[in-house]
């Protein structure tokens, strides 16, 4: 399996920390807006030379220019920003024929994946597809229609299905494979299995929200830019560095195309603030009445502590302590998880790293029964209606 699943990666960037453990007195990180306009390139257009694995090993550009229509990129979660299109472009094309894809690509208006369109016997051509950071965790505000509207950078793209993608690829056919690719599910990536051939995906989780975190992942191995470097040079493909004693890796490229952008790319993804909640989501004066459950009766601040709710600065927790699956944890570096930090926790169901909560009521009677807190029903309500405000 560590051979075959060499060439089976995928992006997700991800990070998981929305927000540091860090108490208001804590000194805070300044970004220089210069290196925010650069990540936010890096982040949205640059695929750090994966072209090598999504073009050269995973022959997907050939089975985008043959098989994947609109329609049908847009069934597997792929997302497109309607702000870089010609005006009236959408209604004069075939959603269902893949030269429309091609189209696209060459517009760069399909978010995450970037394609060398060049004219060849006088036909648009697709020579090659790269990925970016933005697949997984940016969507669209449907504005325009479900899949096609403006960008949402930071947002986990839950609609995304990284499995089914992958699966089209030729050099991934093995049934074993494939039963894991189709296994996933959309919103779902598992960024160890190429490592230690274990399946056992997680949700894509949101990149806002990461400022001030000194811990970037579900089981905290690192800050954002390790868990950058992992994702881009181990999942990706990209060619880049990537060294980590303890996970035995010690991959290097010349060039290397991923190293001296990290600083870039994380000051983007600190400058992408959690979406504060809709007007009208949340019950104002439930919320108000679940802010005292929440510190005190819930106890959920014990854990979800200080100005961006975690504690993952100081602590991170085994399993068994807050009883959640521990197969992600027992396939870490760490073998415990970190505090989720809540802000727009609102807008990424489901919830754990596993996704095995659909709804914050879920969540709540989790802990409820766990910890024996003996919540009524009308303070678990409360309680919820402060998360969505949050």
């Amino acid at each position: 399996m560590k051979h075959t699943s060499k060439i089976i990666t995928l992006i997700s960037l991800i990070i998981l920390g929305l927000s540091g453990c860090n108490e208001s007195s804590k000194k805070e990180t300044m970004l220089d807006p210069k290196l925010v306009a650069q990540g936010k390139e890096i982040f949205r257009f640059d695929t750090f030379g994966d072209e090598q694995l999504w073009t050269d090993t995973l022959q997907l550009h050939n089975v985008v220019a043959g098989a994947v229509d609109p329609v049908t990129a847009l069934s597997v979660g792929l997302k497109v920003d309607s702000e870089v299109l010609p005006e009236g472009v959408l209604q004069t094309v075939d959603l269902t024929d893949p030269a429309t894809t091609i189209t696209l690509l060459k517009l760069n208006a399909v978010v995450g994946l970037q394609g060398d369109v060049q004219e060849i016997n006088g036909k648009d051509t697709l020579v090659s597809l790269g990925t970016t950071c933005a697949l997984c965790h940016s969507t669209v505000d449907d504005s325009v229609a479900p899949g096609i509207g403006k960008r949402l950078d930071g947002w986990a793209n839950r609609d995304l299905n990284p499995g089914v993608i992958l699966s089209l690829s030729p050099a991934l056919q093995d049934q074993v494979i494939q039963d894991v690719l189709l296994s996933w599910g959309a919103g779902k990536y598992d960024a160890y299995w190429n490592q230690d051939g274990l399946n056992d995906p997680t949700v894509i989780p949101p990149a806002y929200g990461l400022k001030d975190v000194a811990l970037a992942t579900y089981t905290g191995e690192g800050s954002i830019s390790y868990w950058n470097a992992y994702v881009a040079v181990t999942q990706m493909g990209a060619q880049g560095n990537f060294v980590d004693d303890r996970l035995g890796l010690n991959i290097m490229h010349d060039p290397d195309l991923v190293t001296d952008k990290l600083p870039a790319l994380e000051a983007y993804q600190f400058s992408l603030n959690a979406p504060k909640a809709p007007a009208g989501s949340f019950d104002s004066d439930a919320a108000t009445r679940g802010k005292v459950v929440f510190n005190n009766q819930g106890n959920c601040s014990a854990c979800h502590s200080g100005d961006n709710f975690t504690d993952a600065d100081t602590q991170l927790h085994y399993p068994d302590v807050i009883g959640t699956d521990p197969t992600l944890a027992s396939r870490s570096l760490t073998g415990k998880y970190r505090t989720t930090p809540l802000a727009g926790v609102w807008q990424h169901p489901p919830y754990f790293h596993d996704g095995s909560a659909a709804t914050l009521l879920d969540v709540v009677e989790h802990y409820n029964n766990h910890f024996a807190l003996g919540l009524m029903p009308s303070e678990k309500d409360d309680l919820v209606q402060y998360l969505l405000s949050l």
